[in-house]
């Protein structure tokens, strides 16, 4: 049988046990040109929330009474397709069940000889791709530069410092509690980092930052996203990638330092990560060099079964999990 996480209500906050349902199925079968994939991982990431919700934005929400999207990452057990053999371990943005059918599109094959399959949806997969191309592409950073970002001890912003301190930049970041604070610097190499739970951080941004922010990489949004923008240095970078503190929230509250764009020349740009697979080799390439100089360090946070989809994927907004957070299938 195969067991899938079904979407069967849409979350009104926080999403609840009760908005999703656990059902067994058949396991499909596959027509010409077809492959089936058992998932062995699940990538638990904040766009999720707002995949939930009806409509479109960037991506079409999930319909009720389907199985939940995710990146996940598994292995051929069956293949009609010439390009995929039974054992190829593949990744690619799926849902939230043990078997999944593809007719090879969209999809990528991974090598895993050498590397946990595990870490092609973390630090080689969409995550670690936002940080590169995000900060690379939209920040643009220089040696010397300041660069600021948020979420420091999570996924993308752990990953986002350290690729800047490769680049020559002074890093800040900002973590919620002494504990990930100590992670991001201790162990991150962050040079400073300020905890927004106890720091005034409008105020600690302008002690560390004198001169101003040169690159400020968002993942929270919110206040702490106007705390960053009146500390703008001239001619500023503003990369936005998320607004985690707001995803569960009925409304999404304005910025209201917005004017700070203008006096300081600053940009803002967005990154969504699909405009980037094209140039994944580019990314990986790098990344893993990196991996294997010991220039950045990767931290995976696993919970195992698929009946805990619901509680894990809230791990994400209750802070609970240190980089990449995964679900074993």
């Amino acid at each position: 049988m195969n067991k899938q996480i079904l979407l069967i209500k849409r979350p009104q906050g926080m999403a609840a046990d009760t908005d999703f349902q656990l059902v067994e199925t058949v396991i499909p079968t596959i027509a010409a040109d077809e492959i089936l994939i058992k998932n062995e991982y699940v990538s638990l990431d904040p766009a999720m929330r707002g995949w939930m919700n009806e409509g479109t934005t960037y991506i079409k929400g999930v319909g009720l009474n389907e199985p939940m999207r995710a990146f996940t990452a598994g292995i051929v057990v069956q293949s009609n397709n010439i390009n995929f053999a039974v054992g190829d371990a593949v990744q690619g943005l799926f849902t939230v069940q043990q078997y999944v059918i593809s007719n090879g599109e969209n999809i990528s094959k991974i090598d895993t000889k050498n590397i946990p399959l595990s870490w092609y949806l973390g630090i080689l997969g969409m995550p670690g791709l936002t940080a590169y191309f995000g900060l690379l592409d939209k920040g643009q950073p220089k040696e010397g530069d300041t660069l600021l970002v948020s979420g420091a001890a999570g996924m993308i912003g752990s990953l986002v410092g350290q690729i800047a301190k490769i680049e020559g930049c002074k890093i800040i970041g900002i973590a919620g509690g002494k504990d990930k604070c100590d992670y991001a610097k201790t162990e991150l190499g962050f040079d400073e980092v300020i905890d927004y739970k106890n720091d005034n951080v409008a105020k600690k941004i302008k002690e560390l930052a004198p001169n101003g922010v040169n690159i400020y990489f968002d993942n929270v949004g919110g206040e702490i996203l106007d705390a960053a923008m009146i500390n703008l240095a001239l001619g500023a970078r503003v990369v936005i990638c998320g607004a985690i503190s707001q995803y569960n929230d009925a409304q999404f509250n304005g910025l209201k330092n917005y004017m700070k764009i203008v006096s300081a020349r600053a940009t803002m740009s967005g990154i969504i990560v699909f405009d980037y697979f094209p140039r994944a080799e580019e990314a990986i390439k790098d990344l893993s060099t990196w991996l294997t100089e010991g220039k950045i360090k990767y931290k995976e946070h696993i919970v195992e079964g698929i009946e805990k989809f619901p509680e894990t994927l809230r791990m994400l907004f209750t802070g609970e999990n240190y980089g990449k957070l995964l679900l074993k299938i």
